[in-house]
């Protein structure tokens, strides 16, 4: 099973305070109707089904190839030709089927997983909308779309790949520390330093993985970034989370789940402005 920043089995998730809280009740109730590992599957399917298409279809014509990695892999095709994609896409699936390990994923496969999940969700809601019978089949969310900008702010740790690079989503959380990140790293370069040395003293500042710091810098990918490491189910990797007296936490008795739910059912839906807004209003709430 792919580990992400959550435990993707989890099928009912709750929230304490969700009785008390219409909005907070609907949310979690969105969440409720995901199955995450079919939305997950289905995705990387996809991505897999319609590139090896391509490729037939094209029959080794370099330049449609390339045209239809910019479409459908904008973020992936900057550091893995049209075989690499295939081999990823082959690891991921099969590592997301087999359910006695957790396998991690670096940068480099967060960015293929992104790639899918966007452009299957596109796919996917839209069926919803139009044939709703045909989306029930896939069995992902019980006949209601897939807020794509929710689940990748729940689910992934981070865009730290994407620093320097234009996000289609509002992806709040994660733009605003992109925009430290590549703030910090513009005001190194104004000292005389190159790109990869500012990146190098951001990665320092801000804890970001070496592997990211080398899709940023757009790096080609060696044999290293392919392995998927992997460690028992039975092995607690999310335990923390749950956890209502980590000193990670941001409020006392909230655990980091929690408080990423309530979070998350407070800037569901809303673009990056309207985020801006209501999170700094909640900092001011919280300092007095």
């Amino acid at each position: 099973m792919l580990a992400f920043a959550k435990d993707i089995t989890e099928k009912d998730p709750r929230h304490p305070d969700e009785d008390n809280q219409s909005k907070l009740k609907d949310y979690m109730d969105y969440q409720r109707r995901l199955d995450h590992e079919k939305l997950i599957y289905h995705s990387l399917d996809h991505g897999k089904t319609y590139l090896q298409k391509t490729i037939n279809d094209e029959r080794g014509d370099a330049g449609k190839i390339k045209k239809y990695l910019r479409q459908a892999f904008p973020v992936s095709c900057t550091f893995a030709d049209s075989g690499t994609l295939m081999l990823m896409l082959r690891k991921l699936i099969n590592a997301h089927n087999e359910s006695n390990s957790w396998y991690r994923l670096n940068a480099f496969y967060f960015s293929v997983v992104l790639d899918c999940m966007e452009r299957f969700t596109r796919v996917y809601n839209r069926l919803v909308r139009e044939a709703p019978e045909k989306a029930l089949e896939y069995k992902i969310s019980e006949g209601v779309e897939v807020d794509f900008d929710d689940w990748v702010r729940l689910y992934f740790h981070d865009l730290d790949f994407m620093v320097g690079k234009p996000l289609q989503q509002p992806h709040f959380t994660f733009r605003k520390r992109n925009q430290a990140v590549e703030e910090f790293v513009k005001k190194e370069q104004a000292t005389g330093v190159s790109r990869g040395q500012a990146m190098e003293s951001a990665r320092e500042k801000f804890n970001i993985e070496p592997d990211a710091i080398k899709a940023v810098l757009g790096k080609p990918i060696d044999e290293k970034d392919l392995e998927l490491l992997f460690t028992s189910a039975e092995n607690p990797i999310y335990e923390y989370l749950y956890d209502i007296n980590s000193d990670e936490g941001f409020l006392d008795g909230e655990s980091l789940l929690d408080h990423a739910y309530f979070l998350g059912h407070q800037l569901k839906g809303l673009s990056f402005e309207e985020a801006e807004t209501i999170v700094s209003d909640i900092e001011k709430l919280s300092k007095n």
